[in-house]
């Protein structure tokens, strides 16, 4: 009874995090549109969010000295990572090409465990992959040369690789006889993708009177304050929150599945309120992406029969693959 409330709680939690996280790129780009650069949103993104948790992050700093790898690299790719390269991909391509594109995440764990740990997957893995890849290229149209702009498309490829280690980290960080707490892998996450993207971003050189306007969507004046209070709050503290809560009581593969309806939000608010309206074969194909993303993230890899071979390096080396069968190295 309890592990079916459970995982009924966990699977509300992963459709209210796919909800949130859908629409930060439609929150996002008219800003980006208005004047901001890509890296400044995000900087804002993240520096606000840490604000915000700044009480969570003091009551686990403990953290900080037990689980710091653990840290760093959510700082690293689940924050700073993620959000970059996605900030800087819609700035060039539409957003649910973007988000389309960065659901290549589940081919990517599934390459990484056949070929550099070379552990075997199922056949049904490896349809989800080619489904997934056979998909984008409906997506961006290699027929006609690619339609889309090809740095946006590998901004949104390296978005696609970040997303990969947020999966593996916010499941990493449950192991152990002490697992991490949730809220403070969030909080210290990003304060550190803060601080990081503080270097990078230099915000002090940021048009800061943008915030003071309006920004528009699709012929409607917004206020820019408000859609970066949607940013903040609810794209990142309340999507951060339950994305995590959710792999904590699913599994990463299941939570990763209910996340792919992150893509179908984005798409269908970035048609409403930004017309961005996607052709046919496009849809088609985001279709077919979707798709092979469910099969490869629901489909497990099978456990090696020879001895383990040495973990590779990076956040994904220090998982392996997802399954309850692994055995992770602790950061």
């Amino acid at each position: 009874m309890h592990a079916s409330q459970g995982k009924s709680a966990g699977l509300g939690l992963a459709l209210v995090s796919a909800l949130a996280f859908g629409g930060s790129g439609v929150a996002a780009k008219p800003l980006i549109q208005a004047g901001l650069d890509p890296l400044h949103v995000v900087w804002l993104r993240a520096a606000g969010a840490a604000l915000v948790l700044l009480p969570v992050a003091w009551r686990h700093r403990a953290l900080v000295t037990r689980r710091p790898a653990l840290l760093a690299g959510f700082g690293l790719l689940a924050v700073a990572g993620v959000q970059a390269c996605y900030f800087a991909a819609i700035s060039r391509i539409p957003v649910g090409v973007a988000l389309l594109v960065e659901y290549l995440g589940p081919a990517l764990l599934l390459g990484w465990v056949r070929f550099v740990q070379r552990r075997p997957v199922s056949r049904a893995a490896a349809v989800g992959v080619v489904l997934a890849v056979a998909g984008l290229a409906c997506v961006v149209e290699v027929w006609s040369g690619m339609s889309f702009d090809a740095v946006g498309l590998l901004l949104a490829l390296g978005a696609a690789c970040c997303q990969v280690g947020y999966f593996v980290l916010c499941d990493h960080g449950s192991d152990g006889e002490e697992p991490a707490d949730p809220f403070g892998v969030i909080a210290y996450g990003l304060l550190i993708g803060a601080l990081v993207l503080t270097a990078v971003a230099r915000p002090w050189g940021m048009d800061w009177s943008v915030l003071a306007g309006s920004a528009g969507m699709n012929g409607t004046d917004v206020p820019a304050a408000l859609l970066l209070g949607w940013v903040v709050l609810v794209a990142t503290v309340a999507a951060y929150l339950t994305g995590v809560l959710a792999v904590r009581r699913l599994s990463p593969q299941v939570a990763g599945v209910v996340a792919c309806l992150e893509a179908v939000v984005a798409t269908v608010l970035a048609w409403v309120l930004l017309g961005e309206h996607l052709s046919l074969p496009q849809t088609f194909g985001g279709a077919v992406v979707l798709a092979g993303a469910f099969i490869a993230q629901s489909s497990t890899p099978k456990k090696a029969a020879a001895a383990p071979v040495a973990q590779g390096g990076g956040a994904a080396g220090a998982r392996g693959d997802l399954s309850a069968e692994s055995s992770p190295a602790r950061p």
